[in-house]
């Protein structure tokens, strides 16, 4: 599965790297975390206080040191994600605090809507990585929160999962848990187990909380999936050529930083962008300036050599409606088909990364089989000719009782998950349901069949008991 579009020429690519490169060398990036100056002050960079500029030569040495590719180990080993330039990646919406059911209403997410999106996916023959924080359960506390969240990612499937970017808390819990499950600090440092998204403020800085994540996380070898979020016309320029740029040098200046660290820390580069709607004042990411930034970033990420990250189910809608649908499947086809490797908010999403809807949920899952159906392409081996067939078929016949028929349906035709392509007689006696309505009606049977992966009991108390010793202690 490779890249089908590119939407920048080489010149373009090439414009693009120079200005992110004049932008790291004459304005800098601002670093509030102390201890992340002295890594670049210890290396020879330019700091005045907490601003930190980069040279040309520096920034594209250490980007080279980034793998181009690496894998994400899972507690099912057959369940691994590769990162590269080929693979495609899909994980569950990160960080809504929000549900919005079927008719529109919102409420606060809580713990049970974790573990069920976490079930979900874990179901899920498109979604391969149970993401981050899929949720924001309120009714947890705070200093807590990411001990529940990692443990409901490691109980309820077995596919791989991020770490918590709540600082050097969150990382060193993550870290501590994935050595319990992988086999210690020496095997996950050969085998990175995590990854986690570690975001720059636009325009141009990192604060403590990301900094101290990324640095743990750089230290025990694991990756950072190093992302900005420029919404043009508002934090970053209007112009959509100086917001890739900018964009651009915020995520070079977090590569350069965990390369320093530790050279050959794994990195993904990673845009959330979008345009600032000047009528609303707000974020909107269901939107062609999106697609486009995304499908940049993953010719941007090619250039560098490492893997990219872009939106999936991308949309700005309040209700799964034909809104919903069309821009997510835009954003999720754009990031597909122009190479990006590693996409979040791929399924579940709504209203620019604020909410989370099951029936949402499911219709993204049908987007997903879409579009890797789409990405898979054709198979041209001699014999998916079939011109036995044709011979035997002839003129005016029909193959609907060769055996190939029968034999490569279901590998050659993708079958709907969600969908209905029935006549109208028959949507019509069962009651002419919508697809959100269908998609309600999925989710809530897939939770009634879920069963858990099978787990070590001994494995099980100690990460219990980790849980419950370190909320105590943070609770102090």
């Amino acid at each position: 599965m490779t890249q089908k579009y590119d939407v920048l020429t080489q010149e373009e690519v090439l414009k693009i790297h120079d200005h992110s490169m004049r932008i790291l060398e004459e304005v800098g990036v601002e670093f509030t975390y102390d201890p992340a100056i002295k890594v670049f002050t210890d290396a020879g960079f330019k700091v005045e206080g907490h601003k930190v500029f980069f040279k040309r030569e520096d920034v594209e040495a250490l980007a080279a040191k980034a793998p181009a590719e690496f894998t994400l180990s899972a507690r099912d080993p057959k369940k691994t994600a590769k990162c590269n330039q080929v693979n495609l990646n899909l994980t569950p919406a990160y960080g809504p605090p929000y549900i919005y059911d079927l008719k529109g209403e919102r409420r606060y997410s809580s713990m049970e809507d974790y573990d069920n999106i976490i079930k979900l996916t874990h179901m899920s023959e498109n979604i391969n990585h149970t993401g981050g924080n899929v949720c924001e359960p309120i009714e947890v506390p705070e200093e807590y929160r990411h001990l529940k969240m990692l443990y409901s990612h490691i109980k309820y499937s077995d596919k791989p999962f991020m770490g918590s970017a709540y600082g050097v808390v969150g990382a060193s819990d993550s870290v501590k848990m994935a050595e319990m499950i992988f086999g210690g600090r020496e095997q996950i440092k050969k085998n990175p187990v995590l990854i986690t998204l570690i975001n720059s403020i636009t325009p141009l800085k990192y604060d403590d909380r990301m900094l101290g994540a990324l640095m743990t996380y750089a230290e025990a070898g694991q990756a950072c999936l190093i992302s900005s979020l420029v919404m043009s016309g508002s934090t970053g320029p209007v112009a959509m050529a100086a917001t890739i740029a900018l964009q651009m040098a915020e995520i070079l200046a977090g590569v350069c930083l965990a390369q320093l660290i530790n050279p050959g820390t794994p990195c993904i580069m990673g845009s959330t962008s979008g345009a600032c709607d000047m009528r609303a004042m707000s974020l909107s990411i269901g939107s062609a300036e999106t697609a486009l930034y995304t499908a940049a970033t993953a010719q941007m990420a090619r250039y560098y050599g490492m893997p990219s990250r872009g939106g999936g189910g991308l949309n700005d809608a309040k209700v799964v409606d034909a809104q919903a649908g069309y821009e997510s499947m835009l954003t999720l086809f754009a990031a597909a088909s122009s190479g990006i490797n590693y996409v979040l908010h791929a399924a579940g999403i709504m209203q620019y990364y604020t909410s989370f809807s099951y029936e949402k949920f499911i219709i993204d899952d049908e987007i997903a089989g879409l579009v890797r159906k789409f990405m898979k392409g054709f198979d041209f081996a001699d014999d998916k000719f079939l011109m036995d067939d044709i011979s035997q078929v002839g003129p005016g016949g029909h193959f609907l009782y060769q055996p190939s028929t029968f034999a490569l349906c279901r590998e050659e035709l993708r079958d709907v998950y969600v969908s209905d392509r029935g006549n109208w007689q028959d949507w019509d006696a069962a009651g002419r349901k919508t697809v959100a309505e269908a998609a309600c009606a999925k989710w809530q049977d897939l939770l009634t069949k879920y069963e858990a992966p099978e787990m070590d009991e001994a494995l099980d108390k100690e990460l219990c008991d980790f849980v419950a010793k370190r909320s105590a202690e943070l609770t102090k």
